[in-house]
């Protein structure tokens, strides 16, 4: 009678276990590898910015200056995580968008820390204190690199700087041609810091609702678009700041109006005298502001609430002498937030301005429910206040 060899059964169940654990360990430190690896071995991005240009990132950027810092809101409408990647920008946002500003830290503390490397212009602008910071991306828009139309970016000295650098720059605008550049602006820049996703969910949102405004006004007459004026930074000067040719004129001749101030102003903006605006007697009035709460300026913004605003509408409107004019008369005045011009935000704007003008054709659209929608869906700092406000008809 023979006896199974246990010491040899044994060795090898052993020797299974252990190449069964090797295997294993192998597997866990290969996974452990690629997923610490991930990031420096992830595909180069490549961009293509509002001027053509094909910018190359070796992975979403990690390290964003602003040029200019208004466009920190851009960002809050592509990431959950603006500060997180933001690594210096403009001092515009604390000083010309303070309310804001001050929103934004309570959400995002870190923001305090954020270095400034300029004000909001391009000869304050320092490519040093950039440079310093060691950025993966730079966005500017044409006119700050000091480009005009048919300009190529080769002719921008502060571009050529931050290539010299190996730096990438991207060219984005909201403002020059916000009807043109809008849409491949926010696919550039969503693109850059991989964030497609979310930036092609806000280019859905956005043309949904832009061509639901073109649609209704598709057979509007020339002769049925009602003289508009609009007041821009109501009351922190003389009477009367307004848009000439340019973005809020393309706002207005899109919403189905005629900017009064596209008569006779050739520049973006410019100032209508007293008797030019009474003689146009426009049908919609709406004075623009940034959250002032000077005495004479329009409140409106971030920790505004519609009393107070209404009340300094109404305030500016008499300080101004504009009461006899035949909008505020029938009821048909308002006060908005000038900063969304700058931005995608605009969508609410021409939404507003299609409401006051048309009322007939936009009964059911209401401009702050968009703003709503866009505060729960998109912003990581949501927009809180009142940033859009209507005034009764005046006795």
């Amino acid at each position: 009678m023979s006896f199974p060899d246990t010491r040899a059964a044994a060795s090898s169940a052993l020797h299974t276990r252990t190449g069964g654990l090797r295997a294993l360990l192998s597997a866990l430190l290969l996974t452990l590898a690629a997923l610490v690896a991930g990031p420096a071995t992830a595909a180069p991005i490549q961009v293509t910015d509002i001027l053509g240009r094909t910018v190359t990132l070796p992975g979403p950027a990690q390290r964003v200056v602003l040029a200019q810092a208004r466009h920190f809101q851009v960002l809050s409408l592509l990431t959950p995580d603006p500060a997180a990647i933001l690594a210096g920008w403009s001092d515009e946002f604390k000083t010309s968008f303070a309310p804001d500003y001050q929103v934004a830290l309570q959400r995002f503390p870190s923001l305090a820390k954020v270095p400034v490397v300029g004000r909001h212009t391009a000869d304050s602008f320092s490519v040093e204190s950039a440079l310093a910071l060691r950025p993966d991306l730079v966005v500017m828009t044409a006119s700050f690199a000091g480009l005009t139309a048919g300009q190529t970016a080769s002719e921008s000295p502060i571009i050529r700087r931050f290539e010299t650098a190996n730096v990438p720059v991207i060219v984005i605008d909201f403002f020059m041609r916000p009807l043109e550049n809008t849409v491949p602006s926010l696919r550039a820049l969503g693109r850059a810091i991989g964030r497609d996703a979310q930036s092609e969910a806000f280019i859905r949102f956005y043309e949904r609702h832009m061509q639901a405004i073109a649609q209704r006004l598709a057979d509007l007459p020339e002769d049925q678009r009602p003289p508009v004026f609009v007041h821009a930074h109501a009351g922190s000067t003389d009477c009367c700041n307004s848009p000439g040719v340019g973005t809020f004129n393309e706002m207005i001749r899109y919403a189905g109006g005629r900017n009064i101030g596209a008569g006779v102003l050739k520049s973006a903006t410019g100032k209508l005298n007293f008797e030019y605006i009474n003689a146009s007697a426009p049908q919609v009035y709406v004075a623009t502001g940034t959250g002032s709460r000077a005495a004479k300026g329009l409140a409106i913004g971030a920790g505004v609430d519609e009393d107070q605003a209404r009340a300094s509408l109404k305030r500016l409107i008499e300080s101004n002498h504009l009461d006899a004019l035949p909008a505020v008369r029938s009821g048909n005045s308002h006060g908005i937030w000038h900063a969304f011009n700058d931005s995608p935000l605009h969508v609410v704007f021409i939404e507003a301005l299609a409401h006051w003008i048309h009322p007939d054709r936009f009964q059911d659209i209401n401009p702050a429910d968009t703003l709503r929608e866009i505060n729960t869906q998109f912003l990581a700092v949501p927009l809180q206040g009142a940033y859009l406000v209507d005034l009764p008809a005046q006795p």
